[in-house]
């Protein structure tokens, strides 16, 4: 049995809250023998509190639960870009941050985190599919869209619901130590620490083109990954000059033409580790990438992990 003093979490399920990211704060802490955490389920008010993907809930607390709490984790929510949380919410959390508590957002709870302004001018995650609308709707926030989670002493967020498990595993270390958190992560048949940040999740690190200029350009390059690309032999396929062509390129995609040629490759190199058995070695020449050692320093630039570890996380099959 872990010997500690009771610590008191909150879980505040705002409107269209996930189910998911309702339940990992609630698992991970939920009163035991071994852990010394008692858990309140609240909301704005007791009641039912209608969610997102088809659930609801029925919380036995209100805003109180946050006077009474040592952490409160604010799970992730439908459409947190559109309005911020409600007053009464935003005045909750700011109080008890003011006499010491903890905040941790999973997912897009980072959202009701920073209505408050106590992520202005720290660092901060979310969902890579909001870290942009994150960072649009509060600039002061230092919007970090690799990383699974972000510890910034009094207020912590994380990415996608599964970050809220490393989130909370994390708090645990802190808390309890690192055999706790073993335990806990055991208990959950997770992973205690996992590697990287959570670009190797988004779908492609090739940015999606803003307008259809040179598509077949982009088009061709894709099949000639493994060949030798420069910007010259790019700007030719499109018939423009050079300079022309690397401008309108940034125009359209946010990347110089070498820049989405090196991401296209790392992306092929993605799909090359989960569905086949080629070494790294081999990879790195079928994309273009000639050696091991270079197609490792980009991947790991790019996507925060090793070939070899993400190939661990996305094994066929999984």
């Amino acid at each position: 049995m872990f010997v500690s003093r009771l610590r008191r979490v909150a879980v505040l399920v705002l409107e269209g809250a996930k189910p998911l990211d309702v339940g990992i704060p609630a698992q991970v802490f939920t009163t035991r023998a071994s852990m010394p955490y008692e858990v309140r389920v609240c909301g704005a008010s007791p009641g039912l509190v209608t969610g997102g993907d088809g659930l609801s809930y029925h919380v036995a607390h209100g805003l109180d639960a946050l006077d009474w709490a040592d952490i409160v984790f604010v799970p992730g929510y439908r459409h947190p870009d559109r309005e911020d949380p409600p007053p009464a919410v935003v005045d909750a959390l700011l109080r008890a941050h003011g006499r010491g508590a903890r905040l941790a957002a999973i997912s897009t709870g980072a959202f009701a985190l920073a209505a408050t302004g106590l992520l202005d001018g720290r660092r901060a995650t979310t969902h890579w599919h909001y870290t942009r609308a994150l960072a649009g709707r509060y600039p002061r926030v230092l919007v970090d869209e690799n990383v699974l989670f972000v510890d910034e002493g009094s207020v912590l967020t994380s990415a996608g619901a599964a970050s809220g498990i490393d989130l909370c595993l994390h708090v645990l270390r802190g808390d309890l130590g690192v055999a706790a958190s073993n335990h806990a992560a055991r208990r959950l048949v997770a992973a205690p620490y996992r590697s990287g940040g959570q670009a190797q999740y988004v779908p492609r690190s090739v940015p999606e083109p803003i307008g259809e200029r040179f598509a077949a350009t982009r088009e061709w390059a894709l099949g000639r990954l493994g060949e030798p690309l420069s910007l010259q032999s790019l700007a030719r396929h499109a018939a423009v000059s050079p300079r022309t062509f690397s401008r309108r390129f940034v125009e359209d995609t946010g990347y110089t033409p070498m820049q989405w040629v090196l991401r296209a490759r790392v992306d092929l190199a993605r799909e090359l580790l989960e569905r086949s058995e080629r070494s790294v070695e081999q990879i790195a020449a079928d994309v273009g990438l000639g050696t091991g050692a270079n197609l490792r320093l980009h991947f790991q630039q790019i996507l925060g992990t090793t070939p070899s570890e993400y190939r661990r996380t996305f094994t066929r099959g999984e």
